[in-house]
């Protein structure tokens, strides 16, 4: 489903934005703590919005379920390892943005 695709990739780029976010956040934390605060902010609103995608994608693929069974094999597969590195790759996105608020 190339829907599925298109949604992993922007996934994808919304968490690799955010770790840009969260990182500038550190950097900058202590000489300019406005700014910081400011792009710590937008990691924020990246990884919001990579949850809304997730949510689609996962709504999408019950829908498809529901109305053709189980996904081709491939396809599936091909979900799972982009699944899996969106978890790792956002785990490591959410630590900076906890070291920077200090938890």
């Amino acid at each position: 489903m190339r829907i599925i695709k298109k949604l992993s990739e922007k996934i994808a780029e919304e968490i690799e934005d955010a770790g840009c976010y969260a990182k500038m956040a550190l950097e900058y934390r202590d000489q300019y703590p406005e700014l910081a605060r400011v792009v710590s902010n937008i990691a924020q609103q990246e990884m919001d919005h990579m949850q809304s995608l997730h949510a689609l994608v996962v709504q999408i693929i019950d829908q498809y379920r529901r109305t053709n069974g189980e996904p081709p094999a491939a396809m599936q597969a091909v979900y799972d390892y982009l699944h899996a590195k969106h978890i790792d790759d956002a785990a490591e996105v959410k630590a900076k943005i906890a070291m920077y608020k200090g938890q």
